[in-house]
């Protein structure tokens, strides 16, 4: 290994698989994170580790760890002391932010966060929650619960869990009274750690790396061919953000167009760009996109 080194702890479980395949999205092979809890990475200044996300900001804060990859959410549950280096807008499931949710069943009574005084409620994200009720002045007992959260819903008064699409709740007959948090994936660094010139351009290239390939995921290119006399109705149709590239062709009447947009956008943009004239339109996906 280098003799500089960057320790990088990556998350075991839940978001370990969207981690690593953002890391080979940004270039980066990573080796026997399915086997082992110290994996192997093809950058010998960068030596991997595998912890659960909710201990990740303890053991950056400590030092154990010069960086790594958490949700906001276990920041604020830890009440942990890091330098937030970037947020990263990639879960497990979906490419949203995910909600701390406080639900009930159905059938329930209970409306607002207030309907809940004396009650009992089960949660992993205890101390945001225990916070949360505090600044609403209700006094409620807040459980940690060992995980199938939702399960424990008709058990207590209420429960707090996590949810990004809704439709584990909506599968146990569960309904939302508040969103207690919303919490994206974050790349967190040791302060001492930042203060370090090599550990602190190191982890800015990972961020710059792995942002661009979170952006490229929902970009596309475009390449198409166009008369010159068509050219003007064609620009016309494209992004008013996005600077096309124009390139002469060798047949001097056309000149090849070149853009990169959304790939939600791509989809509105083929048809009228055939009828303005262009032609030999094809789209690519793209690595990396870097602002």
């Amino acid at each position: 290994m280098s003799e500089s080194i960057l320790k990088l702890g990556i998350p075991k479980g839940s978001l370990q698989n969207a981690t690593v395949n953002l890391f080979e999205r940004a270039g980066f092979n990573i080796f026997g994170a399915d086997r082992s809890y110290f994996p192997q990475i093809d950058d010998p200044q960068i030596h991997l580790i595998l912890l659960r996300a909710q201990e990740m900001s303890r053991y950056v804060e400590a030092g154990v760890l010069d960086a790594g990859f958490t949700g906001y959410d276990w920041i604020m549950e830890n009440n942990s002391k890091v330098h937030e280096v970037c947020p990263l807008q990639y879960s497990k499931a979906t490419a949203s932010s995910a909600r701390w949710v406080l639900a009930v069943p159905n059938e329930s009574k209970v409306k607002k966060a207030e309907d809940l005084e004396g009650g009992i409620i089960a949660t992993e994200l205890v101390d945001v929650t225990r916070r949360y009720f505090k600044k609403k002045k209700v006094n409620v007992k807040v459980e940690f619960s060992w995980g199938a959260t939702e399960v424990k819903a008709r058990l207590v008064d209420a429960i707090v869990e996590l949810t990004e699409t809704g439709s584990s709740l909506r599968a146990n007959s569960l309904r939302i009274v508040d969103t207690i948090l919303t919490s994206t994936t974050r790349f967190i660094a040791n302060r001492q750690a930042w203060k370090d010139s090599f550990k602190k351009q190191k982890i800015e290239s990972i961020a710059i790396l792995l942002n661009a390939a979170i952006d490229a995921k929902t970009m596309v290119g475009m390449k198409m061919n166009v008369l010159k006399r068509n050219l003007a109705a064609v620009l016309d149709l494209l992004p008013s953000a996005k600077s096309p590239t124009v390139s002469p062709l060798a047949d001097s009447e056309y000149v090849a167009v070149e853009i990169v947009v959304e790939e939600k956008v791509e989809r509105e943009l083929i048809p009228p760009l055939k009828r303005a004239g262009a032609s030999g339109i094809i789209t690519y996906s793209l690595n990396k996109v870097i602002h």
